[in-house]
């Protein structure tokens, strides 16, 4: 069953498709456009050997969106873990609260003497939380487990009409923000799609269930272990070169916000960002990139239709949007 899916999936990534992402969870609405071959090459790779897709790119060229708009084109769930300093490889298969289940074991004992109902009320799996990894390898046993659980964070929000054998897409976003503990630990369960729970003895994944589309995103703020990268196919994700930027960039401006940017508004604004880019760059900066240009209409065009000069507002909100360090303004 799996393999019949994925080969249907293969199917639905095509290039030159413009896609409205409705709002999703914390995501807002917003649209992608699947223009690049070499994305959409790299995606079907990742489908069909069920290897993750690590996404190489500078803040801002849209890789954690290529995740959520790669699961609403398969009509799959959308998973996704923001990685910070603090995380765990532990974090993204689950949760044991063990503070919790020893207050609970403490109460117990002064309200029964039966050891049946203790060790009834004490089931490990009463205070497990799944974790993002749990959710795409196994959805119907992470379900029940957070159900059943005392212990319940976060349960994915699962899209209307889905169902586990449709399949998900997890986005682990930033994982350069980890120690390389948190790769490291991850080795085994990304290599072989599968992963076992100890306080539950259950074996997730492992061809029980529909193989997750994985996306990793680095910012390469840290390098990462050369093991784990062995593990993934590898996406360079680039703006293009300067003398093709300013078109790109004036195209992706108009799928997003179409006459309400008018076109040399969006001509405008690329060239001010071609400009700052190059400023930034000269001085080793990270430079403004696509999620920069795109704020910057969004706000130009609710000046727009709040009847303000949108040329007048460009050269007064720029240096908000693309100039981000002190000495970018001579401080």
């Amino acid at each position: 069953m799996s393999q019949k899916k994925i080969i249907e999936d293969l199917k639905k990534l095509n290039a030159n498709q413009d896609i409205d992402l409705p709002a999703y969870g914390s995501w807002p609405a917003s649209k992608h456009c699947f223009d690049d071959e070499k994305v959409v090459n790299a995606l079907k790779a990742a489908l069909a050997a069920q290897r993750p897709l690590l996404v190489r790119g500078e803040p801002g060229t849209g890789k954690s969106q290529l995740a959520r708009a790669a699961a609403h084109v398969l009509g799959r769930q959308f998973v996704s873990e923001v990685v910070n300093a603090r995380s765990e490889s532990q974090d993204l298969i689950c949760r044991f609260d063990a503070v919790g289940r020893l207050a609970k074991a403490q109460t117990l004992k002064t309200e029964t003497t039966d050891d049946a109902k203790i060790k009834a009320e004490l089931k490990p799996e009463k205070f497990i939380s799944p974790g993002a990894l749990w959710w795409v390898l196994d959805w119907k046993s992470a379900d029940e487990v957070h159900t059943n659980s005392e212990y319940q964070l976060q349960r994915p929000e699962a899209p209307k009409g889905w169902k586990p054998e449709h399949g998900s897409v997890l986005l682990i976003d930033e994982i350069d923000k980890a120690d390389a503990e948190l790769p490291n630990g991850l080795l085994e369960t990304l290599g072989n799609n599968a992963v076992t729970i100890p306080w539950v003895n259950q074996t997730l994944g492992n061809g029980t269930s529909i193989p997750p589309l994985i996306i990793i995103s680095t910012n390469e703020e840290r390098e990462l272990p050369a093991a784990f990268v062995r593990r993934c196919l590898v996406l360079n994700l680039k703006l293009p070169a300067a003398d093709k930027l300013e078109e790109w960039l004036v195209k992706r401006g108009e799928l997003h916000f179409g006459e309400r940017c008018p076109a040399d508004i969006r001509h405008e604004a690329a060239r001010q960002l071609l400009k700052d880019r190059k400023a930034a760059k000269d001085l080793g900066l990270t430079p403004p990139g696509q999620a920069e240009y795109l704020d910057m209409l969004r706000a130009l065009a609710l000046f727009g239709e709040a009847g303000e000069d949108q040329h007048t507002m460009l050269a007064a909100i720029s240096d908000f949007a693309l100039k981000k360090y002190p000495v970018l303004h001579g401080d």
